[in-house]
Formats: structure tokens, sequence, C-alpha cells
């Protein structure tokens, strides 16, 4: 659904963006994730046919965002930091409004604004000027707003900033429904907890380039090392006598119990267990010591600034 091949940006003597290769499928979330000035905002306006490359090409849901800017365009919602509200209109009139620029009859609007203003807890507020909508109201209508042609793909940049609990969830919730085989989704956010709950897939860019792309699992191998597990037990524990298999390294004990370096968990952990019953340990607990796309963002910057 989203494909760059070398995708480039240059503003004067500085690449913003340089040399971005992507490839989104239907049904994916990726979180495209970097510092601020790291070339994610460029990016987008690229996707979106705002930008022309200098170098490179992207396609969007089968057009090329050169040749073919309007069928671009009518492919994307875009949900920017700044949202674009009008504040004299109503909620109502700005997704009419919206919808009449996106080429939906009159019947088709009113239906698409009724459900998304009743799905984001708007309906109540509906015929009140969007001046006097809260921070997370505007958030919940531009969001809407978004999604009233019923595009394919859609490029979320901090959705759920300045939201209270209540609402981003709610939010959250919205995003991964809209999760489909025929949709996809990307999101720029700074809310690593957000990204690890929402995407299949991660980008992590940096001063213009894509530094790591994968699924969590691949970049917590990639960039953290094979897994670790604890051991919580009852009891004695047989340090001299316990026998590891192949590829478990013993590390320092943790507050609950020993803890061990896995190479391949599917092979290595029934055996170790075996071993553990042998000696007859009480397990309590065996269970994988969590690691969070945080410590996998901070890992990846450390290895480019040591570079």
């Amino acid at each position: 659904m989203i494909q760059t091949e070398d995708l480039s940006k240059q503003f004067g003597d500085y690449w913003a963006v340089d040399g971005v290769n992507l490839d989104v499928y239907p049904g994916q979330i990726l979180a495209l994730l970097g510092q601020n000035g790291a070339g994610k905002t460029t990016t987008i306006r690229m996707l979106t046919s705002v930008l022309a490359p200098t170098r490179g090409r992207a396609v969007i849901a089968g057009f090329d965002v050169v040749k073919f800017p309007d069928q671009v365009r009518g492919s994307v919602g875009v949900l920017t930091e700044q949202h674009g509200l009008y504040l004299r209109m109503t909620g109502q009139e700005y997704l009419d409004f919206f919808g009449r620029i996106y080429g939906l009859d009159e019947a088709t609007r009113r239906k698409r604004s009724r459900e998304l203003l009743g799905y984001f807890g708007l309906a109540d507020v509906a015929k009140h000027n969007i001046g006097q909508y809260s921070k997370g109201m505007r958030q919940k209508l531009a969001l809407a707003r978004t999604l009233i042609h019923e595009p394919p793909v859609l490029l979320l940049d901090e959705p759920t900033s300045a939201m209270d609990p209540e609402s981003a969830q709610l939010v959250r919730n919205a995003i991964a429904s809209l999760r489909t085989n025929q949709r996809t989704i990307i999101i720029c956010t700074h809310n690593l907890v957000e990204a690890e709950m929402l995407a299949n897939r991660i980008a992590i860019i940096y001063q213009g380039r894509i530094i790591n792309s994968g699924t969590l699992d691949e970049l917590k191998r990639d960039l953290l090392g094979p897994a670790e597990y604890e051991v919580r037990f009852q009891g004695k524990w047989p340090h001299a006598s316990l026998r590891l298999p192949p590829g478990v390294i013993p590390l320092e004990d943790g507050p609950s119990g020993p803890r061990y370096r896995v190479e391949n968990p599917q092979v290595s952990n029934p055996i170790l267990l075996k071993e553990l019953m042998k000696h007859k340990v009480e397990v309590v607990a065996f269970q994988e010591l969590p690691r969070t796309l945080e410590q996998v963002y901070l890992a990846a910057m450390a290895k480019v600034n040591r570079v």
C-alpha cells in the first residue's frame, strides 16, 4: 500500500530525508519513530504529495506521488500536529465541509458524519462551535475528519497528544480497529508505549535515514541481544550440579531468582525445565524478562551516537 525507493528531500545543502526505503502492506500499522528534526514530517509530506521528492519515488495505494497527486490525496487521511480546525464552524459543519472537498454526496456526508461524531463521543456537541471544544475534543474531531472519505491509507502524527487517558484509549482502540486487510496506517509518535501497543512494524529514522526497521521482536534481537529469563523457585537451588543446555548463559541473579540469557528459547527452555525437574526444583515461575520499545529505541540511538 505504501512503497518508497530512495525517497529523499533536500533543502539547500541540507538533506532532510536521505534514501528512505519503506514497504508497508495492507493490514499493517507502522510506527515511524525519531527525534525532532529526524525527517518524519518531511517524509509524511512527500507521501501526501505536499512536497515533491528531490530524489527517489513513492507510491501510495498504487499512485505515484509525483505523477498522480490528486489520486494520492484522495487515498490518504492525514492527521497533522496542527489540525487546521476552523473554530467558527460547528463539528458537524466541519465534517460536512471536508466531505464536500472529497466529493462525497450529501447522503454519504450525513451518514459518515453522524457515525464518526457518535463513535468519538462528539454527538452531543456536534452543533457547537469548535472554538468551544477542549483540546481532546478537537483531536478527536481532527481524527474523524481524516476518516470521512474512508481512505485506504492513514498517516497520523501524534494522534493522542493533549488527550486525557480515557480519550486517548478511545482513539487507540479506534486506530486498532481501523487496521484491516484493505488499510495501512503510519503513526509518527513520541509515545513509545502507544507505538508498542498499536504497531506491528517499527521504523526508526535518524538524520533523514532509516537506521532500523522490523517487528518489535526482530528489533529486540538485533539491538538488545537474545532474550533473558528468570526462574522463581522454592527451596534450594542446585548451582553445582545443574547442567545447562547449549546456548543458555547464566547471568547475575535478579531480585527474584536466577537469570539466563537464552539464544534459542524454543529449543533450550524445555531442556532447561526438564533439568530443573530432574533436580526437583520447585519452580514457581519461569518467565521472559520484559523488554520494551523504549529500550530498543534508546539502544538504537546509542548505537548511532557511538559511530
